[in-house]
């Protein structure tokens, strides 16, 4: 039986971007096995012990299918590395752990490797959402309300809420605690300083106690990724309507095609970035019900956190990813801006728009320095 892929078919926002190999099966095992060497180091193993575990390689589809029997992919890593060192360190491997305390610093790992590279993408789009609220600031715009025309306003406006909620999204990521975790079987048992030491060479931030059943940190990365996925998202959704036919105020700069009508200029990037911000909310929701642990260890919340967790840093990664490649390309009509706008006839008071563009370019170099 051949193996299955998952190559992101039916989620390409994701597909072919830097978080798909950052969170596939492969990064995971490499992710584990950092966490048996960095625990190697925190208990002074013999030297050398730590260099050969984390250079060691295995199939993660074996691990996959051997991990069914105790319920997680760890058990199987453990008898495995121990099979492939050396007596004398195969005694130090693992030693004291438990398999929460390996997969849980494991994926904390791999959110921090997800998190730098949405931050980048995040960072990027920030900057030309920054020049170009400056730029259009002036240009007149329909603003619309319950998707009907309301008042006059300008596009620098509207592009400075799109900046601020990215720069949220960005500070909400940034906030977010991603410890190390060390409690062995029922949370206590290493000292402070051992798992302090075990952090710090994972480059992760000490626990302020064992986390097995506090799975704040968890959810607080739960609603980074929606906040992220939705600041895109917010963009991209404005842009669809933007883009219809009828209202012709905005065009991206290679708009996909259609299998039945030539014809059609499809804003296909704004798209996919809405169906990945459309997803987040309801897998923070699972991850956020895992919050409700029974005693020291979880029966079946803790593994329910597994997939929806890496699905969330794929559709927001993929996001971010996407806005920072498409958004800038994204050309606006100023004609058809004006056009939509003649034949309303109310007025609006634009004294304050300036100032308030001026404060969300002002708060760039705060989250963005």
């Amino acid at each position: 039986m051949s193996s299955p892929a998952d190559h992101g078919l039916l989620s390409p926002v994701w597909a072919g971007t830097a978080v798909e190999s950052l969170t596939d099966d492969d990064a995971v095992v490499r992710a584990l096995l950092r966490v048996e060497a960095a625990l190697l180091t925190a208990q002074s193993a013999p030297e050398g012990a730590a260099q050969a575990v984390a250079a060691l390689r295995f199939d993660s589809r074996s691990l996959a299918l051997a991990a069914v029997a105790g319920g997680n992919p760890v058990i199987p890593l453990v008898a495995a590395v121990r099979e492939a060192v050396p007596d004398e360190v195969a005694a130090w491997v693992h030693r004291g752990a438990t398999s929460q305390d390996v997969l849980d610093s494991a994926l904390m790992l791999v959110v921090d490797d997800v998190r730098r590279e949405v931050l980048v993408d995040l960072g990027s789009v920030a900057a030309h959402l920054a020049s170009l609220a400056d730029r259009t600031r002036a240009v007149p715009a329909l603003a619309r309300t319950l998707t009907q025309p309301a008042l006059p306003t300008t596009l620098g406006f509207r592009v400075a809420g799109w900046l601020a909620g990215v720069q949220d999204a960005a500070a909400a990521l940034l906030a977010c605690d991603l410890p190390a975790s060390l409690g062995g079987p029922v949370g206590h048992g290493f000292a402070p300083d051992v798992v302090a030491a075990f952090a710090g060479e994972l480059g992760l931030a000490a626990p302020v106690v064992g986390w097995h059943v506090r799975r704040t940190p968890v959810v607080g990365m739960a609603h980074a990724l929606t906040v992220a996925g939705g600041a895109v998202g917010k963009i991209a959704a404005d842009l669809l309507v933007m883009a219809q036919g009828e209202v012709g105020e905005a065009r991206e700069g290679a708009p996909g095609g259609s299998s039945s009508m030539p014809h059609k200029a499809n804003p296909t990037q704004s798209v996919l970035v809405v169906s990945a911000a459309r997803q987040l909310p309801a897998l923070a929701s699972v991850l956020g019900a895992s919050l409700v642990a029974e005693q020291e260890r979880a029966t079946g919340g803790w593994h329910a956190e597994w997939e929806p967790l890496r699905s969330m840093l794929r559709l927001a990664g993929g996001a971010a990813a996407r806005g920072a490649t498409y958004l800038p390309s994204v050309e606006y009509d100023e004609d058809a801006l004006a056009r939509n706008l003649a034949g309303l006839d109310v007025t609006a008071d634009l004294t304050h728009v300036d100032a308030w563009i001026d404060r969300v370019l002002a708060r760039q170099e705060e989250v963005f320095p």
